[in-house]
């Protein structure tokens, strides 16, 4: 299963390491931090499947837009995120890339074009064909990217949302991580067997692919070629990748031991790993250990700031409580007038 490259690659592969580097050493520290109770919010993590949001952003700037579900570390991250104010935000500082109210499957950074994560699943989909509508409206050369799992294609926005991207043609990538669980639940008793994401979105008259999400050069490059072809005016894309996560659905831990997959198949699949296989491309190619020590030492350092910034950056105050928020508060009722009478909230 090694990744093959062209005689111009190892630079460009030796980049995306990095940052597959740098996306595994933050998840890692937080499993090891999360015991300690500070991060009182839940989090999922994306160990394993790193190779996606590294593949897929590499092609994408701060103009363009990208949004996430609960599982949203490495997409914020890729695509320009500030770590200290992630870090922050799970730790539920004021320093927080959402004040510290959102928690670990809030993130949002509109500097980074980072426009949000929820946790229901499915939800952003619509919102980024929805950016992706108001750039075209307003002329803007930036296309949205939807990142989300398979189980999100059970929902009826899903197709609701390609449905209207294809009618309007608007500048819009799906990026499906087929990762085969939702939480504790195989593909086969969701959905009919033979039936692949690709397949539904073709139905709806997306350009489609699918490809291997652990190898990041196969991201990459097909990524590369549907943001292309989205940037020329010609529709939507989807994408399906297959990859796999490591860690339990939600927490640090493992959960093999809960029975709902084998551990014949998780070791199957950390043979895989997009991290080990990247780094054997680049040993094959002739990168020097000493370059890949580099890459290997330098996120350390970067997370070690970044949590020691989190940790002593204050909560938010009690009186930012109903700030940010799309509608004021309601009034309090008065009790001395009948309830039909109180102001509507």
């Amino acid at each position: 299963m090694n990744l093959t490259m062209s005689e111009s690659e190892p630079a460009l592969l030796l980049r995306l390491y990095r940052e597959l580097v740098r996306l595994r050493v933050v998840e890692e520290r937080i499993a090891e931090l999360y015991p300690e109770q500070d991060m009182r919010c839940p989090v999922h993590l994306s160990i394993g499947q790193e190779a996606v949001p590294v593949g897929v952003c590499a092609h994408l700037g701060p103009a363009d837009y990208a949004l996430s579900g609960h599982r949203s570390h490495g997409h914020y991250l890729a695509k320009g995120g500030d770590l200290r104010a992630m870090l922050a935000e799970i730790y539920g500082r004021a320093t927080g890339c959402s004040r510290g109210k959102g928690g670990s499957m809030h993130l949002v950074d509109l500097e980074a074009g980072f426009l949000g994560a929820t946790p229901i699943v499915g939800s952003t989909i619509p919102i980024a064909v929805g950016a992706a509508l108001g750039a075209a409206m307003r002329g803007e050369p930036r296309l949205s990217v939807a990142f989300f799992g398979e189980g999100a294609t059970e929902e009826g926005v899903f197709h609701e949302s390609l449905n209207f991207a294809t009618l309007k043609r608007l500048p819009v990538l799906f990026v499906c991580e087929n990762n085969l669980y939702s939480v504790y639940s195989p593909l086969e008793v969701r959905q009919p067997p033979g039936r692949s994401v690709r397949d539904l979105a073709a139905g709806h008259g997306l350009a489609t692919a699918s490809g291997d999400g652990n190898d990041v050069l196969a991201v990459y490059r097909l990524a590369g070629e549907a943001i292309a072809r989205i940037r020329r005016g010609e529709g939507p894309a989807l994408l399906e990748f297959a990859t796999y996560r490591w860690r339990e659905h939600c927490g640090p831990n493992y959960d093999n031991q809960l029975g709902y997959r084998t551990e014949a198949e998780f070791r199957q699949w950390q043979a895989r790993c997009p991290l080990s296989r990247a780094r054997a491309a680049l040993e094959a190619a002739g990168v020097s250990a000493a370059e890949l020590e580099a890459a290997e030492l330098a996120p350390r350092a970067e997370v070690d700031a970044a949590v020691a910034y989190a940790k002593a950056s204050p909560y938010p105050n009690a009186a930012d409580l109903a700030s940010d928020l799309y509608a004021a508060a309601a009034p309090a009722p008065n009790p001395e007038l009948p309830p039909h009478s109180w102001p509507a909230p």
